[in-house]
């Protein structure tokens, strides 16, 4: 978990050196971590792609990836579970574990902004979509987000 900034600098250059290794030229400046404070304000600035995270207790609840044209996902719609079909407010409503704090679909959003940790990864949109793709896997592999893909196919799950 990104507690220091020390974590998060050690975690950068860790991304760093992997995008380097297959061939994609970064410069410090192109990739931003970002804490959204409680309760969350994002900013998503212009020709920028992103990566969110939200960290609960010690562990990644959710990160995603977003594009420039799909800011509300960046913004909204893991505050509301009826927003899509696939988001943050829907799989802690949907956690037995979670339940203890009477959450229901009005409230989430707010308990989300204010009791998670999100960091935001700001990325230039030049570095492109195959190194928002691979800096998503890295932090997925690195973290294991407890609301991340197919549970059928969750080795660390079993």
């Amino acid at each position: 978990m990104w507690e220091t900034q020390e974590e998060i600098e050690t975690d950068k250059q860790l991304i760093f050196n992997i995008l380097k290794q297959t061939g994609i030229n970064v410069r410090e400046e192109q990739i931003r971590f970002v804490n959204s404070g409680n309760p969350h304000k994002s900013k998503y600035p212009k020709n920028h792609i992103a990566i969110y995270t939200f960290q609960y207790q010690g562990e990644f609840l959710k990160i995603g990836k977003v594009s420039e044209k799909n800011k509300s996902r960046f913004y909204s719609h893991h505050y509301h579970p009826r927003r899509n079909q696939s988001n943050l407010s829907k799989s802690i409503l949907a956690d037995p574990t979670m339940s203890i704090h009477n959450l229901d679909d009005d409230s989430v959003g707010d308990w989300i902004r204010m009791n998670t940790k999100r960091v935001d990864l700001i990325i230039d949109a030049s570095l492109g979509l195959f190194a928002l793709n691979l800096i998503e896997a890295i932090l997925h592999a690195m973290y294991k987000p407890r609301y991340e893909g197919n549970k059928n196919l969750r080795y660390d799950l079993v």
